[in-house]
């Protein structure tokens, strides 16, 4: 089942998407106003058996994507985290016994099928591809073992980078991380249900059609479940917190030269078993 946050008229809604369109579900539960509530009350399977056999509302043109989960109280993310990115850095560091992480802000995220925005402040915007975990059930101190059980749901991330801006400050990433609309993350969110879904996972990110980047989510330096266990060591995890989880070698500032993007150029981040998120790129229009 593939869930999405939609816009339709103008209105919010959320619902099922199938290959004829979008089947809309919010209109039926108005108990829970966003998919965050859903995930918070439990709710997914209910959605899935509501969807069950309904025709579509809303054909593929009939719609416009939104970010699947709507203000999360926290997105944390997690850098660095393949083995052929550490070496990326060419600074001769073996790999870290703890995994760096950095926070982004809701509004620094589009959605599917709309465009990254590059700020007239530079324009090295780049682009990593990544597997997302929307936590279902929250906790503090959660052990490895059992994280998986904290999940809800996956989708994709495009985790885009000023690169630049990401240098503005000693031990300090956050302010290259945030531009508005600078990332994006959906099409939709997929229900956790195996750990399989994780461990055989593939992330791939083309640019204008051409591979850039291409790794198994297996390859990570800190699994998600370290992730899940790390993280709620010193934050509560609450259901509709994201943790992105890391991108692979190949992102535009390490190639030789550098390919940023630029408006025109189109990328697409596809993980196995959950789809593709296809972005354009324009430049922001300043008054």
């Amino acid at each position: 089942m593939r869930l999405a946050t939609c816009f339709a008229g103008g209105e919010p809604l959320y619902g099922a998407i199938t290959d004829a369109g979008l089947v809309a579900l919010s209109p039926d539960f108005p108990q829970w106003p966003t998919l965050r509530d859903v995930i918070a009350a439990d709710g997914l399977f209910a959605l899935a058996r509501a969807a069950a056999g309904r025709q579509v509302t809303h054909a593929p043109d009939g719609f416009r994507y939104n970010v699947p989960i709507p203000n999360p109280e926290k997105i944390i993310c997690v850098g660095v985290n393949f083995p052929d990115r550490n070496a990326e850095y060419r600074d001769g560091s073996a790999q870290p016994a703890h995994m760096s992480l950095f926070p982004r802000f809701a509004r620094s995220f589009t959605g599917h099928d709309r465009p990254l925005i590059r700020p007239p402040e530079s324009h090295m915007l780049d682009y990593e591809g990544e597997l997302a975990v929307v936590i279902g059930r929250g906790g503090r101190r959660i052990a490895a073992e059992y994280a998986h059980d904290h999940i809800a749901a996956l989708t994709i991330c495009n985790e885009g980078t000023i690169r630049d801006w990401v240098r503005h400050a000693k031990f300090n990433v956050t302010q290259g991380k945030n531009w508005d609309r600078s990332g994006a993350m959906g099409p939709w969110i997929v229900p956790f249900t195996a750990s399989a879904q994780i461990d055989a996972a593939r992330i791939t990110t083309r640019v204008n059609g051409e591979i850039r980047q291409d790794d198994a989510v297996a390859n990570m330096l800190f699994s998600v479940r370290e992730q899940i266990a790390y993280i709620s060591t010193f934050t509560t995890l609450v259901p509709g917190d994201i943790i992105v989880t890391g991108t692979p070698t190949g992102a535009g500032a390490r190639l030789d030269p550098p390919q940023y993007l630029a408006p025109g150029d189109v990328v697409e981040v596809e993980v196995t078993g959950i789809g593709t998120l296809r972005n354009t790129v324009e430049d922001e229009r300043c008054p």
